[in-house]
């Protein structure tokens, strides 16, 4: 088949050429039009549920709330998790669906179940509503704004009624989720003393309030042949207004709001801050959907803020660049796109060297351009984007994409160059030669080229994020070599037949170039003395493979490499019950810090939550983004620094990590770190301190940095406990005195007052002097049925107890994480560290157990399918071989490529990183594919010489010679194409592509050299 696109492609150059054309063309289109993004879509389809809990306590939302959810949604098909977080006030419960699960169909599932426990919620609770869709690369984007010159309540409006909505609007935004400032509203703080002098009920005053802001309709008439529409007009934001409001007629006098009341704009009770390189603002942080590009959506943004900045008030500052995903993203892109020209570049050198004829060079250069654009138009075509991870599969490919048109051009060039040398009479028509030329190696092309396809499978197998993860390198690898193969059999000979067909400049070159006979005189004496004593040679590969089995037991393992973001996120956790106010001053603490180290420039800190955000952290829980720009150290020992730095904040855990990574972790194991020990049980207390106990035990282990235990603890409550006895004798029914506390003590919206489009709460609540204290709360009155007021100690008691700030649960059960992050030592290695010392040093409590998550898991799961699919891939590639070669012997020798190239790749990675990740197992991977292609090379021409009668030694020397200029020209351009991205692993996009590009370098330096004398020394030896 492979002759017959050879013949069909010579036959019709013309339309071959334009068809070629029209690809490029096309591709580049498609490339300029394409999506673009840091990674794949990394997100587990997960639906989060929020739901609020007006003023209850934790262990109340826990069990009236996130509990009936929880159980509503379990065994709901597909899901794999289901975790929660319950805090005062708030619920929040997160399903996650098994990967593929479409997520539609996942929010659909989820808000049929929620249909069905919304009744049986207490009531006060508001029903539970779907967070928007986002993902976990969804926080593209944080804006601030800070003013000197506006109370802090009037920027929270601009940022909530003139910024927010049109950012909203833009296409692309799920979510902006809006911190800091003063969230205003319309308040009546009422007086309870001056309400017993007028002799006015709580519940009295509510209805007033309620009815102070409301229009009412009264149909409408016809008169005089129109129609009017009949309009009551209560509505109103006049503070005055709504005080006038009458509550009663005591006799002829009334009673208004005002009497007993104070009406006032005021700010909401905080939940969360947010500053700015320490100065106190407000903070946007922008969510994007699913499948939006980072780029243009960003682009979009800049446009809206520009108009936006123009309609700001004097004063007022608009930052834009605190954090924006698209900066890293365009630097990834930048960097690879800097290897991908370097590897080029790298090959064109190679191949002219060799050479010495720019006709060849380009004709083998043509096939990395085609082979790009076919793969980006697949990729489309597949609903892939651009990422650092498509584009590393192609900047590892690019070595690779010339290797068939290198063969086939040099096999045609040869050939051309010999049949010139030839009488007149005894040359043939070039066209014939160039046949003959492509078809000679077409076997070889097509089996090396289905082996590297081989190799790859196995990423393919992989399942949950990392498959998610490496998937798109494999289809753009696959993709490129699968297309260099096609332009091998059909571009290069017909480019070969314009530019290569020069008699005069066949002539000149006939004997080869000056590297080519240097190199081949150099490999002669070598391969004479490889053929004198070949068992040494293959005793001496033999011991180096088993050094190389032995140095790979010892070295570390880990997941992915550590990605370079130039940004940092820094969680500070202060003990639960820590006011807002100290939890700002330790915040603001770390962020001097920062700001003294010269790589940083601005800092911004978001302390507590937003309204309905699904970040669960009380406020005593701060996350500081720190931008930084290295320069004159590298980013371990600025990282060293800053923990140095931030360890001598007094009372606050602190966690270091980076943007995407720390999503990543949180996704994995619902904690943001590396490390999640998860101890189950139904005691809070006793989970506690099962976590100290570990944490001690295990805080001595090399490596293991940013230790913590999740700050599930008891924080101080007032309680307030009814008397039922005392209630019967003031007639006061319990409902009503638990309405009671709810209204007095933490506010009743009763309305909404607008200010043009704008509308704001209406809330009655006590005023400060009769609930900022114990003892107000004690002596504050409440309503009697006999229309007096009575101190509220009288039927209740008030006393201050304990609370737990938050219950996290997973699966229903009640757990508590130990969680670490680890720095200087490999991921594998301090996990067994872990394990050895927990199963040896603590006795859990009975019913307790623990449980491992982060990145390892992932890891042991990859490695573990990887190791299965890749005995699968060898046993494929040494089935091809054997299709090739009909001989068990000779697929036996060929495959003794992969011990030669796994050598080289174990060797310069225990003198480089000392750790392999799942990106070093791919290298190896690919290697292997990589690697037997020059075996295939040699053999293959073994077999030709034999049959046409020439001895062994003869055959080896003549064969090997006869390949040598193709298995050299193919690794260098496949190893130098890959130094750039190898030397390139510091720079962002380079992360995971970088481990993979220094195995196969490492790997296909040693089985280059020693395929040149080992195949030799066996093949000799087999015979």
């Amino acid at each position: 088949m492979l002759n017959k696109i050879i013949q069909v492609s010579l036959r019709n150059r013309l339309l071959v050429l334009a068809l070629f054309a029209l690809i490029m063309i096309t591709g580049g289109y498609i490339a300029s039009e394409m999506d673009v993004d840091v990674f794949p879509d990394l997100t587990a389809p997960t639906v989060t549920v929020l739901t609020e809990a007006h003023g209850m306590a934790t262990e109340e939302v826990e069990r009236l709330v996130s509990f009936p959810i929880e159980s509503a949604l379990n065994g709901a098909p597909n899901i794999r998790r289901i975790r929660s977080s319950s805090a005062m006030g708030i619920s929040i419960v997160w399903a996650e669906f098994e990967w593929g699960t479409d997520i539609y169909k996942a929010r659909q599932i989820v808000a049929e179940k929620l249909a069905t426990v919304e009744s049986k919620l207490p009531e006060g609770v508001e029903n539970p509503t779907l967070a928007p869709i986002s993902s976990i690369m969804g926080e593209i984007m944080l804006l601030s704004l800070s003013a000197d010159s506006l109370a802090p309540m009037e920027l929270r409006t601009i940022a909530d009624w003139n910024i927010r909505p049109q950012l909203l609007a833009i296409n692309g935004i799920a979510q902006v989720i809006v911190i800091g400032g003063g969230y205003k509203q319309y308040e009546i703080a009422a007086s309870p003393e001056k309400m017993k002098y007028f002799n006015v009920s709580l519940t009295e005053l509510e209805h007033a309030a309620a009815a102070s802001t409301r229009n009412a309709s009264g149909g409408f008439i016809n008169e005089y042949g129109n129609q009017y529409i009949i309009q009551g007009e209560g509505r109103t934001n006049s503070v005055e207004k709504i005080g006038q409001a009458v509550i009663k007629m005591e006799g002829s006098k009334p009673i208004k709001i005002e009497d007993v009341a104070e009406v006032r704009i005021t700010a909401a009770p905080k939940i969360g801050d947010a500053a700015v390189a320490g100065k106190s603002s407000v903070i946007m942080t922008l969510m994007k959907q699913p499948n939006a590009n980072t780029l243009k959506l960003t682009e979009r943004i800049d446009e809206t803020m520009d108009g936006v900045q123009k309609q700001l008030p004097s004063g007022v500052e608009m930052n834009t660049h605190i954090f924006r995903q698209s900066d890293f993203i365009q630097a990834s892109i930048d960097n690879l796109q800097k290897t991908l020209l370097e590897g080029a570049l790298f090959v064109s050198i190679i191949l002219f060297l060799f050479l010495l004829n720019w006709r060849t060079t380009a004709i083998s250069l043509i096939a990395i351009p085609v082979s790009l654009l076919v793969t980006i138009i697949v990729l489309k075509l597949f609903g892939y984007t651009i990422n650092t991870m498509s584009l590393g599969g192609m900047a590892i490919a690019i070595g690779a994409l010339v290797d068939d048109a290198i063969i086939d051009v040099e096999n045609i060039f040869k050939r051309l160059r010999e049949n010139i040398s030839k009488p007149t009479r005894e040359r043939q028509a070039a066209l014939k030669i160039i046949y003959d030329a492509s078809s000679e190696i077409r076997n070889s092309i097509l089996i090396a080229t289905l082996i590297i396809i081989t190799a790859f499978t196995p990423l393919f197998f992989l399942s949950g994020m990392e498959g998610r993860l490496l998937q798109p390198l494999g289809v753009s690898f696959i993709v490129a070599i699968f297309t260099s193969l096609f332009v091998a059999v059909t571009l290069t000979p017909v480019l070969s037949s314009y530019l290569l067909t020069d008699e005069n400049r066949l002539q000149h070159q006939a004997n080869g170039s000056w590297v080519e006979r240097k190199v081949a005189a150099v490999y002669r004496r070598i391969l004479q003395s490889v053929l004198k004593a070949p068992r040494l040679v293959i005793m001496s590969a033999i011991a180096l493979f088993i050094v190389s089995v032995l140095l790979l037991t010892g070295l570390g393992r880990s997941f992915l490499p550590e990605f370079n973001e130039g940004s940092l996120v820094i969680s500070v956790v202060t003990p639960p019950g820590t006011s807002l106010e100290e939890s700002n001053k330790a915040g603001a603490l770390v962020e001097e810090f920062m700001l003294e180290m010269p790589e940083v420039a601005i800092t911004s800190r978001r302390t507590g939550r937003a309204e309905m955000d699904e970040h669960a952290q009380g406020v005593n829980a701060s996350e500081i983004d720190v931008p930084f720009t290295l320069s004159n150290r590298n980013e371990e020992a600025f990282l060293e620094e800053v923990r140095t730095k931030l360890s001598v904040v007094p009372g606050a855990n602190i966690t270091i990590g980076q943007p995407i990574a720390h999503r990543i972790d949180h996704m994995l194991s619902g904690t943001r770190a590396n490390i999640a020990i998860k101890i189950f049980g139904a005691d809070l207390n006793k989970l506690f301190s099962t976590g100290n106990q570990i944490k001690r035990e295990i805080e001595s282990i090399p490596g293991l940095v940013d230790l913590n235990v999740e700050q599930q603890i008891e924080v101080p409550q007032i309680r307030i406990l009814p008397n039922r006895i005392m209630l019967a004798k003031y007639g006061i029914r319990l409902g009503d005195f638990m309405d009671h506390i709810d209204v007095a003590f933490a506010g009743e919206r009763v309305g909404q007052v607008f200010e043009g489009q704008r509308s704001f709460d209406l809330v009655v609540r006590y005023n400060e002097q009769n609930r900022n204290t114990a003892e107000a709360i004690k002596n504050s009155l409440i309503d009697a049925n006999n229309g007096k007021k009575i101190p509220l100690h009288y039927v209740a008691t008030v006393d201050v107890t304990g609370n737990p700030n938050s219950v996290n649960r997973e699966n229903v059960q009640r757990k508590i994480v130990v969680s670490a992050n680890v720095a200087g030592r490999d991921l594998r290695s301090v996990v067994n560290d872990i394990r050895a010392s927990i199963d040896e040093n603590i006795m859990l409590p009975e019913g307790y157990r623990v449980e491992y998550g982060g990145q390892f898991e992932s890891e042991e799961r990859a490695t573990r399918m990887l190791l299965i699919t890749s005995i699968g891939a060898i046993l494929l590639i040494f089935l091809l071989l054997y299709l090739e070669f009909n001989d068990l012997k000779l697929a036996g020798i060929v495959l003794m490529n992969l011990p030669l190239a796994l050598i080289g790749g174990v060797f310069i990675v225990y003198f480089t990183t000392g750790i392999i990740s799942i990106a070093s197992t791919i290298g190896f991977i690919s290697l292997f594919g990589i690697a037997a292609r020059n075996g295939i090379l040699l053999v293959s021409r073994y077999q030709v010489l034999q049959e046409e009668g020439l001895n062994l030694r003869d055959t080896i020397i003549e064969g090997s010679l006869d390949r040598l200029n193709p298995i050299l020209m193919t690794a260098l351009t496949t190893g130098l194409a890959l130094i750039p991205l190898a030397l390139a692993g510091g720079q962002a996009g380079n992360e995971i592509q970088s481990p993979m590009a220094i195995v196969i370098l490492g790997g296909l330096i040693s089985s280059t050299l020693l395929n040149l004398a080992v195949i030799p020394a066996i093949y000799k030896w087999k015979s």
